[in-house]
């Protein structure tokens, strides 16, 4: 790289003879940091600096990645679905955070972890207590939608200090009024497994 941006344009040949190695040698390290964003290069010309930092090449790579690419299934329960059986659904799905929908798919409301725990505690007769009681309602919820970059609806994830958002898109009902159909998560764990797929492919 400091050979490029100090003696660019600069052929594959020349960068080679400067380190005492081969052309063959280098050909992998040139087409990485060239497919990366770092280093171009012109036929007849050489390689030259692109311009960018390694931290911008990696900024615009997750900003390129959507939503849409990286959700995973969504674990939904009823309105009317009891305290006790929303804490044995997360218990068994593995999630921290619940999203109550009505008939059609469309979002109610968001349970998440401290939600149930709090009520738990709190001496209510979990069997009885419908968790559309305790949920977050709208307009009170986050939500991503597929077409959003994983790294804005991450953001979210964060200022935010909550555990997933629901994904979703907006659907004309048949009263001619706009819903919100859950179609995905996105969680922590997604934006995790995300960085550690971009890790990989380097």
């Amino acid at each position: 790289m400091e050979i490029v941006k100090n003696s660019g344009p600069i052929t594959g040949d020349q960068i080679a003879e400067k380190l005492s190695l081969t052309r063959a040698t280098l050909r992998h390290d040139l087409a990485i940091l060239t497919m990366a964003g770092l280093l171009e290069a012109r036929p007849r010309v050489g390689y030259f600096h692109s311009g960018k930092s390694p931290y911008r090449v990696v900024a615009e790579k997750l900003r390129s990645v959507l939503v849409d690419s990286v959700l995973s299934i969504p674990v939904v329960v009823s309105e009317n679905c009891s305290v006790y059986d929303a804490v044995v659904t997360m218990f068994i799905k593995d999630v921290g955070t619940l999203f109550v929908v009505k008939d059609v798919g469309l979002l109610e409301g968001v349970i998440s972890r401290k939600d149930l725990l709090k009520t738990t505690l709190g001496g209510h007769d979990i069997h009885q207590l419908p968790v559309g009681v305790i949920m977050t309602r709208m307009p009170n919820i986050l939500y991503t939608t597929p077409e959003e970059s994983a790294w804005s609806a991450a953001k979210k994830i964060i200022t935010h200090e909550v555990d997933a958002l629901p994904v979703v898109r907006k659907t004309i009902l048949s009263d001619g009024s706009e819903g919100l159909e859950v179609i995905g998560r996105l969680s922590k764990t997604n934006i995790a497994r995300l960085f550690v797929e971009l890790g990989e492919r380097c």
